[in-house]
C-alpha cells in the first residue's frame, strides 16, 4: 500500500533535480567601520598631515570616525575648526588618539607613542630605517601591531608611489630654494635664475637623474636656467630626457667634465640616491673649494650622507652654511617646507586605501588583494615580515602571505 501512495515520487524528484537552479550569490566582505586615530606630529620640524579636512569628510560620510589631536594640522595651515566642520573629533589628550583601531601619521612612531598604541592596532606612517631601532620595532611586534611604510606603498604601475609624489615637490622646490639663496635678500650673488632678455642665464648642474633630478630639471628649465644633468645610468639620462621633451645637456659621471660643471655653475643640485646605505658623494671638498664665490649647494640627498663631501645636515631653522664662501643648504625634510602641498600628495594616496580597507571589510582582504599595499607591510599582528630589516636587525621574520593565508 505504501509503495502504491508513493509510486511515482521519484520520477518527480528526478525531474525536479533536473530543474534549473537557483544561482548562489556572492557572499561580499562586510562593510567594516574604521575608527582612524591622527596625532600631532612630535618629530623635529615635521610639518605635513596626513589627511586634509575635506578627505575627512569623505570618509565620515562613507560611516568611518576620525579623531584628530589639536593642532595636528596646523603646521600645513589646516586648524582644528576645518576638521571639527567636518565631523572629525578633535581631543586635546594623546592618549584618546591613541583609542583608534587604525593609526594615520606622518613620521615613525616613537617608543612613547608605541606605548600608548594599543594591542592588535594598526599603523600607517613612514618607516625611516637611517633612524629606526631595534626597541621600536620590538615594541610594536610584541604589541602584536599591523604596520605599513610610506616608503614601500606602490600604485597600479609598481612605482612607490609616496616616495615618487615627495620626490616631484623636492625636485621643484630645491630650485625655487636655489632662486632664494642667489638673490641679494639671502646675500647671495643677487642673480635671477634664469636670467632675462639679453643677459646670460645661470648655470645648473643636477647629479642624479631620478624623480627628484627630472623635477628639478623642469623647474629649472621653466625658469629660463641653462641645465646640466649627471648620473651614472645611461638609461636614467635617457628617460629624463624623453620624459623632459627638451634637448638638455646630460652625462654620465666622468670627473673631468664634472668637475667642470660644478666649478663654473651657479646652482649644483644634489639628488644622487643608493637603494640601501649612503647615497654616492661624488663631488670632492677641493671641487667645493674652486666653485665661484656666493654659489649654491642644495643637497637633496643629505639624509642618505649628501653627493658633496662639505654638507652637513641642517635643519628649517638654521637652513645654510658657508664653506669657501659656497652657500650649502643641507635640510633632510624638504616636503615640510611647503606642508600643505605635501599634505595635499599624501591624501590623495591614503583617502582611497582607506575607503578600499572599508569597503573590502578590513585591512587583512586589501593586503590580500592590493600588490601595492601588501609590499608596505612590514609587521603583520606582530610578525615581522620584511626581509631587509629582518636582517638588519638580526630578527627573525615570516613570509607575509604565508601568514594571511594562515590567518584567512
Amino acid at each position: 500500500m505504501s509503495s502504491g501512495i508513493y509510486s511515482g515520487f521519484s520520477d518527480v524528484a528526478k525531474q525536479a533535480m533536473m530543474q534549473p537552479q537557483e544561482s548562489m550569490l556572492e557572499v561580499k566582505a562586510k562593510k567594516d567601520k574604521l575608527y582612524i586615530g591622527i596625532p600631532k606630529e612630535t618629530s623635529f620640524q615635521e610639518n605635513r598631515v596626513a589627511l586634509t579636512p575635506l578627505s575627512v569628510a569623505l570618509l565620515i560620510n562613507n560611516g568611518h570616525e576620525v579623531i584628530l589631536e589639536t593642532n595636528a594640522g596646523k603646521a600645513a595651515n589646516f586648524h582644528d575648526k576645518d576638521y571639527s566642520e567636518q565631523g572629525a573629533k578633535i581631543v586635546y589628550d594623546t592618549k584618546q588618539v591613541y583609542e583608534a583601531d587604525l593609526i594615520l601619521k606622518v613620521a615613525p612612531p616613537t617608543l612613547q607613542e608605541i606605548a600608548l598604541m594599543k594591542p592588535n592596532q594598526i599603523l600607517i606612517s613612514t618607516l625611516q630605517l637611517s633612524t629606526m631601532t631595534k626597541e621600536c620595532l620590538q615594541a610594536m611586534m610584541n604589541k602584536k601591531i599591523t604596520a605599513l611604510s610610506y616608503e614601500h606603498l606602490q600604485d597600479e604601475g609598481g612605482s612607490l608611489t609616496v616616495i615618487r609624489a615627495m620626490s616631484e615637490i623636492v625636485g621643484a622646490t630645491s630650485i625655487l630654494i636655489a632662486a632664494e639663496y642667489l638673490s641679494n635678500v639671502f646675500s647671495g650673488k643677487g642673480l635671477m635664475l634664469g636670467g632675462i632678455t639679453g643677459v646670460p642665464p645661470t648655470d645648473v648642474v643636477i647629479l642624479g637623474a631620478g624623480t627628484v633630478g627630472e623635477y628639478a630639471a623642469r623647474t629649472a628649465i621653466a625658469l629660463g636656467a641653462q641645465v646640466k644633468v649627471f648620473d651614472p645610468s645611461i638609461y636614467k639620462l635617457r628617460r629624463l630626457q624623453n620624459n623632459i621633451g627638451t634637448r638638455i645637456f646630460t652625462s654620465v659621471v666622468q670627473p673631468i667634465v664634472l668637475e667642470k660643471a660644478i666649478t663654473t655653475c651657479d646652482v649644483a643640485i644634489g639628488a644622487l640616491r643608493a637603494d640601501d646605505g649612503r647615497s654616492p658623494c661624488i663631488v670632492s671638498e677641493s671641487t667645493v673649494s674652486r666653485m665661484k664665490p656666493n654659489s649654491v649647494i642644495i643637497d637633496v640627498s643629505i639624509d642618505q650622507g649628501g653627493c658633496f663631501e662639505t654638507s652637513e645636515v641642517t635643519n628649517h631653522t638654521k637652513p645654510v652654511f658657508r664653506k669657501y664662501d659656497v652657500i650649502h643648504y643641507c635640510v633632510p625634510n624638504i616636503a615640510s617646507r611647503v606642508a600643505r602641498t605635501a599634505t595635499y600628495a599624501l591624501t590623495n594616496i591614503f583617502t582611497p586605501i582607506l575607503l578600499d580597507i572599508g569597503e573590502q571589510g578590513g585591512i587583512k582582504n586589501v593586503i590580500w588583494q592590493t600588490h601595492g599595499v601588501r609590499n608596505a607591510v612590514y609587521i603583520y599582528q606582530g610578525q615581522l615580515t620584511n626581509k631587509y630589516i629582518g636582517d638588519r636587525f638580526n630578527l627573525p621574520c615570516k613570509d607575509l602571505d604565508l601568514l594571511i593565508v594562515s590567518r584567512h
